[in-house]
């Protein structure tokens, strides 16, 4: 029976473990990106956009200055929170609250891809915060 139960036990542990890894491979991927922005380096936060992005933009200065006035919040956050990462329809999605300078909440969703066994960000969408009620 004992046998049994770490049997068990290991196989847990060897089922939840690659799944928090994934986590924190794809929110590294994030967080490097957010921090080149904030150095004003778009040449390495282009780096971490998928081929799709990057075919979108052509350059990192086109990236740079599509999220400077579309995304401001993850160009210049005060605060980065990750919320919850799920599969949708196979893909990867990861969502994050992030403030910006002047305190104002955004919850944002992050569809990764990997490529070349590499975690890259492939789309960003903004998402309605949910009410609060009191």
């Amino acid at each position: 029976m004992k046998q049994i139960l770490l049997i068990l036990a290991m196989g847990l542990a060897l089922w939840v473990r690659p799944a928090a890894a994934q986590d924190s491979a794809h929110q590294a991927v994030i967080a490097s990106q957010i921090e080149a922005f904030q150095a004003d380096d778009f040449v390495r936060a282009f780096s971490y956009a998928s081929p799709t992005i990057q075919n979108v933009f052509r350059t990192p200065e086109n990236f740079g200055a599509m999220v400077k006035q579309g995304y401001p919040m993850v160009w210049r956050p005060s605060d980065v929170r990750y919320l919850e990462a799920r599969q949708i329809a196979g893909q990867l999605w990861q969502k994050l609250l992030v403030k910006d300078t002047k305190g104002a909440r955004f919850l944002l969703d992050y569809r990764m891809i990997q490529t070349d066994g590499t975690w890259r960000i492939d789309a960003v969408q903004m998402l309605d915060l949910p009410e609060v009620s009191a």
